[in-house]
Parts: structure tokens; C-alpha cells; sequence
């Protein structure tokens, strides 16, 4: 590939499967060791089925929807061609705001078409909290799954490659998408951005994916050597399974996303990245001979606990170290809350 070639169109396309009913859906969501496509998964939905008609066709119906209360909106100028990012000095190169819903649809009316049209972008809005009616006439059955189930509405954007704990279920309802995925272990090759800065609260990727700067980024060639793209019509579906990385991108004038979340483990366990905030915070910036310490300490309790790690404790006397329970997590929070207010 030569320099300043759009690499997207030669990665290598996520798999692509079929799926009788919701049991084998869920059948292969628990399968799978990778993200894969299932086309025309939500076809049937109205929402869809209004998306076809045309984009206003698609807010009407979202209109006959929504509750009547403020919802988030972040909007870019039009130089920034739907890329929500930073600025040069780091900053959000977006702005949010409150407004409601019949409001916003009215701007992205009266822009469509227009060459200098600002981006406007609704994400992760809760369907049940945010609308009527939407989320029981357009959904997946996810079985035994309790998912939270979002919307994510607006005109073409770009969000960087960034990853999310819980699996994911991206449903294409308007417009089209193209997601670029790329492995848990890819996350050094992408060149993460401040944790604590971020456009929506994960690190993203510094490096452009449609303009890769490779002697900045040069181990981002390597990224791209292990990801798959997926290209999206309204209707299809893409599982993300936990942790992997995407890089996603509205394509249309105006496009509608659902997707669902959900973690295979119990919701009162911690978050991952909490606990990584927190061993910045304590230890990253110890002498190198403590933190040596506090890694084995780190391998013994943690990544490779076995029994040996407890046998020499009764059962009984054990607390944390025995496995976790709803009411032993909910101790261990209130503790780390106190400790961390001191």
C-alpha cells in the first residue's frame, strides 16, 4: 500500500453468517471467537421499513416516539467532514448541548443537502428512557439477556477506533455503516489517545484510519494487517464481541444505529478500566522495584489465583478471596469508596 492510499478497501471483510431464529442467534453469540455479520437480522423493523421510504420518513416516525425532553446533541463544523475528535490543542473539536428532539430533526432537515453542513449527532441514547413505544416495536431477542439497548442518530460522522467492556449487538436501522474492527491485542499498533480525556469516555485512536500517518504511527500498519471491515445496509447486523476495537462511520445523510449491550458476567462485578485508573493512581509512578512487587502481588491475587493462593485459609475466614458474591462486591466497593476518599 503506498503512502496516502485509503487502506480500508483492501482489509479483509468480517465473516458473515445466517441464523434461523433467536435460538441460534443466541447459540452463536456464545460461540463466537470473533465479531461476524448477520444480514437482514432486523429487516422486518418499522423503523427500517421507514428508513426505505426516505431519511424524513425515518424522523417522522422517531418523532411519533420520543418523549418530550431534552436530549444530548454533539454538533462539528463542516471542515471537520463528520470526524468526531479533537483539535489541534486537544480539545473536543465538537460541542454538546441540550435540545429537543423536534428541534434537531428540523436543523438536520433544513441542512440536508447542503455542502457546508455541520455534523449533528445524537449517540447512545437510551430507547426506553428517550422514547415510547420504539424500543418494543424494533427489537433483537436476545434470550436470557438483560441488555441495555441504545440509539444512536445523525448525520454522516466518524468516530475513532475505541473499544467497550460489554458485547455488543450494532444493528443498522437507517443509512448505511462501515465498522473497522480490530483485535483486543491490537491496542498498543493503535496508538490510544488520554484516558481521561476522551470524546465519549473510552480511549480512542490517534491515528486516522482513511489517513494513516505512518511515520507518527508506524506500528499502526500492523493494526491494519489484523483488521476486518464490515460495510452495513439498513437491516443487517454486526456483533462486537468485548474489547474489540471499532472504528465506525454513518455513511448517508442521515443514519440510525441500535445496538445492544450486555456482559456475560454478573453486573455487580467492577470495571476493568476503574481498576486501571486506580493502579495509575497507586502504583504506576512508584520506584521500579515496587512496582516489580506489585506485580507479582497483582499475578498471585489476581490473574493467576489458583487454590494454592487461599488453601492455607479456612473457608470461612477467606472474604474476598473466595469467589465474589453480590453481597461481598457490594462490601468491597463501600471500602474502596472510603479508602479512596481519604
Amino acid at each position: 500500500m503506498a503512502e496516502g492510499d485509503d487502506p480500508v478497501g483492501a482489509l479483509a471483510r468480517v465473516p458473515e453468517i445466517d441464523v434461523a431464529d433467536a435460538g441460534a442467534l443466541g447459540t452463536q453469540l456464545y460461540a463466537a471467537e470473533g465479531p461476524f455479520i448477520v444480514r437482514g437480522l432486523v429487516s422486518d423493523w418499522p423503523l427500517v421499513a421507514a428508513g426505505r421510504q426516505s431519511a424524513k420518513a425515518a424522523r417522522d416516525y422517531l418523532l411519533r416516539h420520543h418523549r418530550d425532553r431534552p436530549f444530548t446533541v454533539a454538533t462539528g463544523d463542516a471542515a471537520n467532514e463528520g470526524r468526531i475528535f479533537y483539535d489541534e490543542t486537544m480539545r473536543m473539536n465538537f460541542r454538546s448541548a441540550q435540545a429537543k428532539l423536534p428541534d434537531i430533526f428540523a436543523e438536520i432537515d433544513g441542512q440536508e443537502g447542503r455542502a457546508d453542513a455541520r455534523t449533528i449527532y445524537l449517540s447512545s441514547i437510551d430507547m426506553k428512557d428517550y422514547f415510547v413505544g420504539l424500543h418494543e416495536a424494533n427489537q433483537v431477542n436476545l434470550g436470557d439477556r438483560s441488555p441495555l439497548a441504545s440509539i444512536w442518530m445523525g448525520t454522516p460522522t466518524r468516530i475513532a477506533a475505541h473499544n467497550d467492556f460489554p458485547d455488543n449487538l450494532a444493528c443498522v436501522a437507517v443509512g448505511r455503516r462501515r465498522f473497522t474492527l480490530f483485535p483486543p491485542d491490537q491496542f498498543a499498533n493503535l496508538y490510544l489517545g488520554p484516558l481521561d480525556n476522551t470524546p465519549a469516555g473510552r480511549a480512542v485512536s490517534m491515528a486516522d484510519i482513511h489517513a494513516p500517518d505512518f511515520d507518527r504511527f508506524p506500528r499502526f500498519r500492523q493494526a491494519l494487517d489484523h483488521a476486518l471491515v464490515a460495510e452495513l445496509e439498513p437491516g443487517d447486523a454486526l456483533h462486537i464481541p468485548s474489547s474489540w476495537w471499532h472504528h465506525v462511520e454513518g455513511l448517508d445523510p442521515f443514519n440510525v444505529l441500535v445496538n445492544y449491550w450486555w456482559r456475560d458476567t454478573p453486573r455487580w462485578l467492577g470495571q476493568p478500566q476503574n481498576a486501571l485508573h486506580h493502579a495509575i493512581l497507586a502504583i504506576r509512578d512508584l520506584p521500579e522495584d515496587e512496582r516489580r512487587h506489585w506485580r507479582d502481588m497483582f499475578d498471585h491475587y489476581v490473574f493467576g489465583a489458583d487454590e494454592n493462593v487461599t488453601a492455607h485459609i479456612s473457608e470461612a475466614a477467606r472474604g474476598i478471596l473466595s469467589p465474589l458474591t453480590p453481597e461481598s462486591a457490594s462490601r468491597l466497593r463501600m471500602y474502596l469508596l472510603r479508602t479512596l476518599n481519604q
